[in-house]
């Protein structure tokens, strides 16, 4: 299954406003994994950037100023993102802003199936927070490096937050580790890697003592009929 972590930054929070999106981050998930395939674009947004939204994002009307249009790379996009299911955090906020800029340049609106991570979230853990910041707290993810919102980032953050809240990082099945290693094992037998001999185990002076009076416990034990 290919999955799609998406996030965008924009110029405030309206985009009937006339608000517009200045940053897109996609990451590609396949079964859950990923696969290091990106998308990231910076644009221009035509407008200036107004203060508030500069102070979450940091980006400033310099920096942008020689980035393409939206419509520049919309193809790419697109391109990107397929047919994959979207993974998007208060996907609402996200898919609005791009569905406005879809139109603005003669595109249809986005019809990828979608989930929200939000939604997730508030499901899982009712009356706790659910912003992206908390999530991470809560599954121990490092974002020590978000110091300003950024739609690259925060859709690498935003995986590792969904495949904590989907189960993702079960994949041994609830199987003990030392089980699960076997597993691992196993599988690279299969595709003709090597496999590490068990290591000998050879029982201590206790342990055969403990078995003797074990042993000594037992009466007609039934391996002595044979």
């Amino acid at each position: 299954m290919r999955e799609i972590v998406l996030d965008t930054e924009t110029t405030g929070l309206d985009p009937l406003a006339g608000h517009r999106v200045v940053e897109v981050g996609c990451l590609e998930l396949m079964n859950m994994v990923a696969t290091g395939r990106t998308f990231h674009a910076y644009f221009n947004p035509e407008m200036v950037m107004p203060t508030g939204a500069q102070d979450v994002h940091g980006l400033s009307d310099d920096f942008l100023a020689d980035k393409p249009r939206f419509g520049e790379r919309v193809e790419e996009f697109l391109e990107f993102i397929g047919d994959a299911q979207l993974v998007i955090h208060n996907a609402q906020f996200d898919i609005g802003f791009l569905n406005a800029e879809l139109e603005r340049v003669g595109k249809g609106k986005l019809a990828n199936a979608h989930i929200d991570t939000v939604s997730m979230a508030r499901k899982k853990f009712p009356g706790q927070r659910a912003s992206l910041d908390a999530l991470c707290e809560r599954f121990g993810i490092d974002n020590s490096s978000r110091t300003k919102h950024g739609a690259l980032l925060d859709s690498e953050l935003l995986a590792e937050v969904y495949l904590e809240l989907s189960g993702g990082r079960q994949r041994d099945l609830g199987l003990a580790p030392e089980m699960a290693a076997r597993v691992v094992a196993g599988l690279a037998l299969a595709a003709g890697g090597n496999i590490r001999p068990a290591r000998p185990h050879a029982p201590s002076a206790a342990e055969l003592a403990a078995h003797i009076a074990f042993l000594a416990k037992l009466s007609d034990p039934l391996w002595l009929k044979a």
